[in-house]
């Protein structure tokens, strides 16, 4: 209500500046145009009378809008045109009677004999501009249509705005969420092949560290960024529970400059590029292998990498749910500004995901 007031404000106030503009306008315009041809009358009057004679129309617009609210035009029906017709009389019989009474009191022509009777100025004036009455009016009606359907169109593109938002910001959501089921199914698979083994021990760490990163995925389940500090933190985590597992077939190197530590990147981003680099890389190999994740930055962008020294990708090989997901959060979030890609280097696979560079507020 108090939007809606203070709007109502703002327009009335539009509307009496945009006819006191039109009344200096003109009144300037026939002072100026008199005086070049020579005639002599009562130049500040005059003056003052023209401007004050647009008063009329300036307070018959709201009678008009809200008449237009009722009955819009243009209408199928006769009956709003005749409304309209004769409103647009009433209003220029007003403006002719106010010009005359103007007129006819304070002899703005200065004539000689004196200003004309109130009566024939009256009628001169309302059979003299009922055209311009109409055009008037009609140009009211103009503008009103056109700030109206404005106005609505600026409302709907709102509208739009804010349910594409919560489109996007319910799909983000349903995306993130979609990992962490996919994440959780993995550790406990780690952990029931450490039953198996008799592992028993390590089983217990493997639960107790899955513990531990359930609570940061359930601290904030609609969060869609985190610094790079926290994500690389949750990566160690993550690592923690792999190592039990692997124990010495996976070595482990996190090289990240302190500086690059406050920048912003989508949770659980990593996460799919240190897994798919231990199941398809290190957990092939007898040996194991070493897994390197570091970061970089041009100003304007931040490029992650995730490497694992093989087996390389055979061709065609697939994405997992980890990987595709990724990718469609990243487009959801940055458009066509983000890059991942995955590509043989050396001996190993190389995982280089690029962002536009933004630091936590």
């Amino acid at each position: 209500m108090i939007g809606t007031t203070s709007q109502d404000g703002r327009m009335w106030r539009g509307v009496a500046l945009a006819w006191l503009a039109l009344g200096l306008f003109d009144a300037t315009q026939t002072v100026v145009s008199m005086h070049a041809m020579g005639m002599e009358h009562a130049w500040v009057t005059l003056f003052l009378v023209t401007v004050a004679s647009w008063l009329v129309w300036a307070l018959w617009t709201p009678v008009v809008l809200r008449l237009l609210r009722r009955f819009p035009l243009p209408a199928r029906d006769a009956r709003s045109w005749c409304l309209h017709g004769v409103a647009c009389l009433a209003a220029g019989a007003a403006w002719a009677a106010w010009s005359a009474f103007l007129e006819h009191t304070t002899d703005p022509f200065a004539y000689p004999r004196g200003p004309d009777p109130f009566l024939p100025l009256f009628q001169a004036k309302f059979m003299g501009n009922l055209v311009g009455d109409v055009i008037i009016y009609g140009a009211i009606v103009a503008l009103s249509i056109t700030f109206e359907a404005r106005s609505r169109l600026l409302q709907q593109q709102a509208a739009s705005a804010r349910l594409a938002e919560l489109l996007a910001q319910t799909r983000l959501t349903a995306l993130r969420r979609q990992l962490e089921p996919h994440f959780i199914f993995n550790a406990l698979n780690a952990i029931t092949a450490l039953v198996r083994e008799q592992r028993g021990d390590e089983a217990i760490a493997i639960t107790a560290g899955l513990g531990d990163l359930l609570r940061r995925v359930t601290d904030d389940p609609d969060r869609q960024f985190v610094t790079l500090a926290d994500e690389l933190s949750f990566i160690e985590k993550y690592l923690a529970i792999q190592q039990t597992r692997f124990a010495e077939r996976l070595r482990c190197r996190i090289d990240v400059p302190a500086a690059l530590l406050r920048a912003q990147v989508p949770e659980f981003i990593v996460q799919p590029l240190v897994e798919n680099a231990i199941k398809h890389g290190i957990a092939r190999r007898a040996r194991g292998g070493e897994l390197r994740v570091s970061a970089a930055a041009d100003g304007a962008r931040l490029a992650i990498q995730v490497y694992n020294d093989g087996p390389p990708l055979s061709v065609g090989a697939g994405e997992g749910v980890g990987l595709s997901n990724s990718r469609q959060r990243l487009h959801a979030l940055y458009g066509e500004a983000q890059a991942l890609t995955l590509r043989n280097e050396g001996d190993g696979v190389l995982a280089m995901l690029v962002l536009p560079y933004r630091e936590e507020p």
